[in-house]
């Protein structure tokens, strides 16, 4: 059996239970820092977008008001045209169509919108993934399989 080695001496020297409890506390605290900053950063959407959606709203509603009345209107003027009825019957059916074409092209926008995912946490534990296969590759080969067959 080997003789216990200070956490500081190479890592041929150390104990290879040690260096997988070294290497399951390493990624333990690098999995706590990715899933931090995702949170982080999907906070940051979710400020911006209740930011934005509350904009959104007022002018929403600002919109409305005026297109109840420019309506109004139009249909009053067509009243010297046409009947009252029809007037406003006209003024209806051109906001249906304008509402059907809204409605498509807001469907077809939201088809093509990607999904609010942490992209700079996902980025960068993709990163550490490939990191890791590298290392236990090149571990792999020469040094974990050395020790072994020097401990024996």
């Amino acid at each position: 059996m080997m003789a216990q080695r200070a956490p500081g001496a190479p890592p041929e020297e150390r104990p290879l239970k040690d260096l997988f409890s070294e290497l399951s506390s390493e990624l333990s605290f690098l999995v706590s820092r990715e899933v931090e900053l995702a949170k982080i950063e999907m906070q940051e959407k979710a400020s911006l977008a209740a930011k934005g959606g509350g904009a959104l709203g007022v002018a929403g509603v600002a919109a409305l008001i005026g297109v109840v009345m420019l309506s109004s209107a139009a249909a009053w003027g067509l009243t010297e045209v046409i009947p009252t009825g029809f007037a406003f019957l006209v003024v209806a059916v051109v906001w249906l169509v304008v509402a059907a074409v809204m409605a498509s092209s807001g469907k077809k926008s939201l088809q093509r919108m990607k999904p609010p995912a942490p992209e700079q946490a996902m980025s960068s534990v993709k990163r550490d993934i490939q990191v890791a296969k590298t290392s236990l590759s090149r571990g792999a080969g020469g040094s974990l399989a050395g020790r072994a067959a020097r401990r024996r």
